[in-house]
């Protein structure tokens, strides 16, 4: 064997082993740290106030959607005067 063949060998079972982590669902991210890479914290509390704000408009909607008639009416108005406060826009 010689070396363009040593190489050639070497790419393509680097190639095999890529797909393979891909199949298997091995992200980058847990490689990374499987070497001792620091984690990217600021990233993760990004991360984690979104998914607490999914998981406030995703209550809000549970309970609108359990909720009957009248109620339901009124929360909705009163998330639209909420979202209206919220931005800044007083006008009607």
């Amino acid at each position: 064997m010689n070396a363009y063949e040593f190489f050639l060998a070497l790419f393509v079972l680097m190639g095999v082993f890529t797909v393979i982590r891909h199949r298997l669902g091995i992200p980058v991210r847990s490689m990374r740290q499987m070497r001792g890479e620091p984690a990217n914290d600021e990233e993760n509390e990004r991360l984690r106030g979104q998914v607490k704000q999914l998981q406030n408009r995703i209550n809000v909607l549970e309970r609108i959607v359990t909720d009957r008639g009248v109620e339901t009416a009124a929360q909705i108005e009163a998330l639209r005067e909420h979202e209206k406060i919220a931005a800044g826009d007083n006008s009607e």
